[in-house]
């Protein structure tokens, strides 16, 4: 089957030679994936408890997700957004009514979809609040991950992002995550945002403590601002709710969404939230030729209608109790932390760490990454109680 295709060294070398060096990717090339599970060119088959940081929650090519995509491949992919087409406006109603928000702004990327809704927060502050122009601040937590665009590398607290890219923009104060007291020191009158993750990925699926939120919530209540959460990679499914605020009974004025929003086939992001907030936009004001085409619309109405039937948050929310159970036990883990099927695994320092982890794992069949002493745990909404049994397993050898 894989016989006329490259080896993995091949492959290997044509990305070193001819592929701006980005990332540092594990030693594995894939070329099939179903379900919970991947091939690579070898015909070697992976557990997948990456699961594309979040964007392949209902698994690898979800059969409801390609015949959407099929379908309209062979009817319209591009109009721009110069010309109305019909994906966009169901699109835009679906995603509204699964989230319970007013309006939406499609566009391409996560990185994208927060920098819309900052910039929509500066023209809510200065046309409604009354910030004098120019003076817009906007509140962050530390140890954020938002992307990776100069403006969202300007609020970063992770040296190795921002190192050689700057100066960057101003307009923006940082303060401790899950920190309340914090939080109401930095606010003055020309706070135009708090922009969280309800739950922090990056540095190891931070959960904020009980009742922060709901805090937040209340503390921009009290002083006119916008809450903006950042659900691209915690929302739609992962910890077990359509959104991961819902776990706290809150919401947010805005949210952006994204990766899990086409099920991993191709970019798809958007701001959702308030109609008094994300009407301000005009003709002029911001635009995207890709933003909500009809191909990304029509994939993503196929996963609204997968997620508006409650199984994937349910299946989170069920094995996701499961996955930690298990990962609990496992000797050379000190803490498992994070919501449904979304696990930050601390390793005991005494132990295998770092890149050796992640590459003995994928030597006996398990996909996972690693960061900072912490693997990140976050198999697609499909995997089965047997596959967590699997994966729990290899990691249990390489930890021994």
């Amino acid at each position: 089957m894989f016989a006329d295709v490259l080896s993995v060294q091949d492959h290997l070398s044509l990305a070193a030679r001819w592929g701006a060096h980005d990332s540092e990717p594990y030693p594995v090339v894939l070329a099939q994936g179903e379900g919970a599970w991947v091939t690579d060119v070898d015909g070697r088959r992976l557990l997948d408890f990456h699961g594309g940081y979040s964007a392949i929650n209902f698994g690898h090519r979800h059969p409801a997700l390609i015949a959407a995509a099929k379908a309209q491949l062979d009817r319209l992919t591009l109009s721009t957004r110069a010309f109305h087409h019909d994906q966009y406006g169901p699109f835009c109603q679906e995603l509204a009514e699964l989230t319970g928000t007013d309006m939406v702004l499609p566009s391409n990327s996560g990185s994208e979809a927060v920098e819309t809704a900052l910039k929509i927060a500066r023209k809510w502050a200065y046309r409604v609040k009354g910030v004098p122009d120019e003076a817009a601040e906007i509140i962050v937590a530390a140890d954020n991950f938002h992307g990776r665009t100069v403006t969202i590398l300007s609020f970063s607290t992770d040296p190795r992002h921002r190192a050689g890219f700057g100066p960057f923009t101003p307009g923006f104060k940082v303060v401790p995550y899950g920190d309340i007291d914090a939080l109401r020191s930095a606010i003055t009158a020309n706070t135009a945002a708090v922009l969280l993750e309800s739950v922090q990925g990056q540095v190891g699926v931070i959960v904020p403590p009980k009742g922060y939120l709901a805090d937040v919530r209340a503390l921009c209540d009290d002083n006119n601002t916008l809450f903006i959460a950042d659900e691209v990679q915690c929302g739609l499914g992962r910890t077990g709710t359509t959104l991961a605020l819902d776990h706290e009974g809150v919401r947010a004025d805005l949210y952006t969404l994204g990766k899990s929003l086409s099920g991993g086939l191709l970019p798809v992001s958007a701001v959702v939230g308030r109609g008094d907030v994300l009407g301000l936009i005009k003709p002029g004001d911001h635009g995207s030729t890709f933003g909500g085409n009809p191909l990304a619309c029509a994939v993503g109405r196929a996963a609204i209608r997968l997620l508006a039937t409650g199984k994937f948050q349910e299946c989170s929310r069920e094995l996701g109790a499961y996955l930690h159970a298990r990962l609990d036990e496992l000797d050379g883990v000190t803490e498992v932390r994070g919501r449904g099927l979304w696990a930050g695994v601390q390793i005991d320092e005494r132990r295998i760490a770092g890149r050796r982890v992640t590459e003995e794992l994928a030597a006996r069949g398990l996909l996972c990454t690693e960061s900072n002493g912490h693997l990140r745990v976050a198999p697609p909404l499909v995997v089965t109680r047997e596959e967590i049994d699997f994966g729990v397993r290899v990691i249990a050898d390489v930890l021994a």
